[in-house]
């Protein structure tokens, strides 16, 4: 019977530790409760997909620009009702998506998440770009994609080329053009 009080009695002790009352000069034993609340905080999201609402032109990339990277000829840009940094999305002339930019500042936590969304870091090849760049690129079943983050900005872009050069050339430009 002894036994079995003194194993309860440090497991009620290390109860009382914890619960956040402590006595006079006992002022850390909440630290490791609060340690552990403010770890469980939920991740971050990336911001949710936009939408063309307008008509262009994109602030970050040229019709010229498009053309060039994606290999094709560009019918009209829409942009997004994101402020201050809207999406760009570029059309082939027979109104077919051909290249998506999006752009985010903000937290270091959503820009991850928005590369971690567009290139997963699960499937994706890691890459990096000038200035300190880092994301993912890959193939998909419509083209491909590149999304690179640098502290609290990210850049992405889906191209409907099956290769990762043309979006990875309008990330390159895009970001060049937020300094």
């Amino acid at each position: 019977m002894r036994r079995h009080v003194l194993v309860a009695v440090p497991v009620v002790l290390l109860a009382v530790g914890c619960s956040g009352e402590s006595g006079p000069g006992e002022g850390g034993a909440t630290s490791s409760a609060a340690a552990v609340a403010s770890s469980s905080v939920a991740p971050a999201q990336a911001p949710a997909s936009p939408e063309p609402t307008a008509n262009g032109p994109c602030p970050y990339l040229s019709d010229a620009d498009v053309a060039q990277f994606n290999g094709q000829h560009v019918g009209k840009v829409r942009v997004s009702a994101d402020k201050p940094h809207p999406a760009c999305f570029f059309y082939r002339p027979n109104g077919e998506e051909q290249l998506r930019v999006q752009v985010y500042v903000g937290t270091p936590e959503v820009a991850k998440a928005l590369v971690d969304a567009i290139a997963p870091v699960a499937t994706s090849s890691p890459v990096t770009i000038d200035g300190g760049w880092k994301g993912g690129a890959q193939l998909t079943e419509k083209g491909s994609v590149f999304a690179v983050a640098n502290g609290g900005k990210a850049v992405a872009a889906v191209s409907n080329q099956k290769r990762t050069i043309a979006p990875k050339r309008a990330v390159e430009k895009a970001t060049s053009a937020m300094g």
